[in-house]
């Protein structure tokens, strides 16, 4: 049976409906009390790429059951009235992440446009990453 909807598609439509953040825009933003950054990234992406500081890190597959406060796991920082600015490692997985999180009822939501790959490349700050023993 064939898919009725595909990645692009369904990218094309997260992006119609979100707002994207270039580096440099994020960047000025990083650090400010009112942001969230929330990396999306899973665990072992961020052990080898590095971290951004003060990133709040949630995997992409737990993102709606943190969100919604009725779920019992909840995360306060998502009832905390901020702007969310998500991000992957590439900038697909955070604008369905966005999306989902707009659509749920976040009303201050972006992502950044080309992931943490862009932000690294742009100077952005970050965390070295923690060579695993082994």
């Amino acid at each position: 049976m064939p898919i009725t909807k595909g990645y692009k598609q369904l990218l094309a439509e997260a992006n119609a409906d979100i707002q994207t953040l270039s580096v440099a825009d994020a960047m000025n933003l990083h650090g400010a009390a009112d942001v969230v950054f929330v990396d999306l990234r899973d665990p072992r992406e961020q052990e080898r790429e590095g971290r951004m500081p003060g990133a709040f890190s949630c995997t992409r597959g737990m993102l709606e059951f943190w969100i919604d406060p009725e779920s019992p796991y909840a995360k306060p920082v998502f009832a905390e009235d901020k702007r969310f600015i998500f991000f992957c490692a590439g900038g697909w997985r955070s604008a369905l992440a966005a999306k989902t999180a707009q659509d749920m009822g976040l009303e201050k939501v972006a992502h950044i446009e080309g992931g943490f790959g862009a932000w690294k490349k742009a100077g952005g700050a970050v965390d070295a990453p923690q060579p695993q023993p082994g």
